[in-house]
């Protein structure tokens, strides 16, 4: 296999501890619905690189918890070296989102482009309040924060991760001035 990296993955979790003797571990699992993924081989970040592991068995306990045996991790020593450890899989398997799955909370991430000001930078954060989602996009060094609701968002282009808006006038000039 060849050197893979970061990009090319995706972290599903971390090693937590080892269990028993035989090189199983118990993973700390924080990626939704990996049963549903048939996973053979992982990576593992070991000082920066990532390394493959053959994946002898994995069972998923409840939502965040799964047990691991590796091919040639036999032992508790070998297995106590990958404890604390991230562990990532290949984009290849990464499940693609259905489109009744995205959410207005997936547009974090996505270029904001407002029909006025064109280009505003991307949406670096959206924080959940009661009423609505707001938006965090930094503009000219400025944080700037809109709500999104069909008032203001026009269009979405999920390919090109574009978001368009029109926000309303006078917006952008009270986080500019």
């Amino acid at each position: 296999m060849k050197d893979m990296k970061i990009e090319d993955c995706f972290r599903i979790g971390s090693v937590l501890k080892t269990k028993g003797l035989k090189g199983e571990m118990q993973l700390y699992v924080d990626f939704d619905n990996l049963a549903d993924i048939n996973i053979t081989s992982i990576f593992i970040d070991i000082a920066g690189k990532l390394v493959p592991y053959f994946v002898e068995s994995i069972k998923f306990l409840q939502k965040n918890s799964a047990y691991l045996y590796l091919e040639d991790v036999d032992t508790i020593e070998k297995a106590s070296l990958l404890v604390k450890k991230d562990i990532y899989l290949s984009n290849k398997l990464k499940p693609k989102k259905k489109k009744s799955d995205f959410t207005l909370k997936d547009l974090k991430g996505f270029t904001a482009v407002d029909d006025n000001e064109g280009e505003l930078g991307e949406i670096t954060a959206i924080h959940e309040y009661p009423q609505q989602l707001i938006a965090t996009v930094t503009y000219k060094g400025c944080e700037v924060l809109f709500p999104l609701n069909e008032e203001i968002i026009k269009g979405i282009d999920v390919v090109k991760e574009i978001v368009m808006i029109d926000l309303p006038d006078g917006l952008l000039d009270i986080y500019l001035d």
